[in-house]
């Protein structure tokens, strides 16, 4: 093998390198906002906020009033398909009780409403929906 062959190989070698690089996605940057300072050091909601329970935005046609960057603004678009609050923590990558906070904060203001999970008088069909719910909801995480 000359020179040339060992240049061309290493040359070869590098570009792979690199188009392995480029082809790796960026690490999300870490908050810079403690999830304390979410909820003004707050740990619970006034509003009993069960973990499987489905959260819907009130008006779809009511103006958000806050901004897009905000967390509070974050969870109502969420809320327009209907998750869960643990899959609001999920999905928006907040702790699951700085999740219920907020989520109890904007039920408080009317802003969403949560939908009461199944009673003890729930049909089979309504338990296999919760228990899809379920697992849609951890296979997200």
């Amino acid at each position: 093998m000359d020179t040339t062959d060992n240049d061309l190989e290493s040359a070869t070698a590098a570009s792979e390198f690199v188009a392995d690089v480029e082809a790796t996605p960026p690490e999300p940057a870490p908050s810079l906002v403690r999830p304390y300072t979410l909820t003004a050091g707050r740990t619970t909601s006034e509003v009993y906020l069960p973990l499987e329970a489905p959260v819907h935005v009130v008006s779809h046609t009511a103006p958000n009033p806050w901004p897009a960057s905000d967390i509070r603004s974050r969870i109502v678009q969420l809320c327009i398909d209907g998750p869960s609050v643990a899959e609001i923590s999920a999905r928006l990558d907040i702790p699951l009780g700085v999740a219920r906070v907020l989520v109890g904060d904007l039920v408080g203001t009317g802003t969403l409403r949560v939908s009461m999970t199944l009673g003890d008088d729930a049909t089979a069909d309504q338990r296999r929906e919760l228990i899809g719910r379920t697992l849609r909801g951890l296979r997200a995480l």
